[in-house]
């Protein structure tokens, strides 16, 4: 029986091209317009998601080092959780291999 001890182990730093990073920004950017859409301050916000109000600033930066639970808190806490569902939603490369693969198979 081998056993993997992975405290040992460091969390690999991830890595996003620029133009990548760009739409990381763009959604703190939105994040961030909401928030303030709400007249709500970076204190409410951060004390209402959990978070440290550096989370909240990483977040609103588009950091990609920051938990998908510190954004989904943050999003939850403006009323957009919701939005959570909409990622990877419209799969459309993907159900055309599926269909691909279907039209293949018979």
């Amino acid at each position: 029986m081998v056993i993997i001890h992975h405290l040992n182990m460091k969390p690999k730093k991830q890595i996003l091209f620029p133009k990548h990073q760009k739409i990381m920004e763009q959604v703190g950017e939105n994040i961030k317009l909401a928030r303030k859409r709400r007249r709500l301050t970076t204190i409410q916000v951060s004390e209402r998601a959990g978070i440290d109000r550096s989370t909240l600033y990483q977040i609103e930066k588009g950091s990609g080092s920051v938990s998908m639970a510190a954004y989904f808190n943050t999003l939850r806490v403006l009323g957009l959780q919701d939005d959570f569902l909409k990622l990877a939603a419209d799969d459309v490369f993907g159900r055309k291999l599926q269909d691909l693969s279907l039209i293949k198979n018979s």
